[in-house]
């Protein structure tokens, strides 16, 4: 018998620029983000981390895949500088609509101003 996956909590923390997956209330990934200025403007994925000892389990597609739903359901685009972010994006093209190369420019320069995401 298959073992039962337990069911994943993703919350968004807008304030703190965090999506963040919880697995048995327990934080188990997070993509960190920022919104783009002007507003209402694409939201960019700028890292996607699961922790080791959650690893394996699809955490990080489904964080990427409820943060290209939650930029849908806000009817704004979603710039993946996270490299998980991008080769899900590249993987799923069907849930991840292309944005122009000018967006990704202008999103790695707003990466500049919140330095608390490196």
């Amino acid at each position: 018998m298959a073992a039962e996956r337990a069911a994943v909590d993703i919350r968004d923390d807008r304030e703190s620029g965090r999506l963040v997956a919880y697995l048995d209330g327990v934080a188990a990934g997070v993509v960190a983000y920022f919104v783009m200025d002007p507003g209402p403007g694409a939201l960019v994925a700028v890292h996607t981390v699961v922790e080791p000892q959650y690893g394996g389990r699809g955490i990080g597609s489904a964080l990427v895949r409820e943060f290209y739903s939650m930029a849908a359901r806000e009817g704004v685009p979603v710039v993946p500088l996270c490299p998980y972010a991008a080769e899900w994006a590249r993987r799923h093209p069907e849930q991840a609509p292309q944005v122009s190369q000018e967006l990704v420019r202008s999103a790695g320069l707003q990466l500049g101003a919140h330095r608390e995401m490196f």
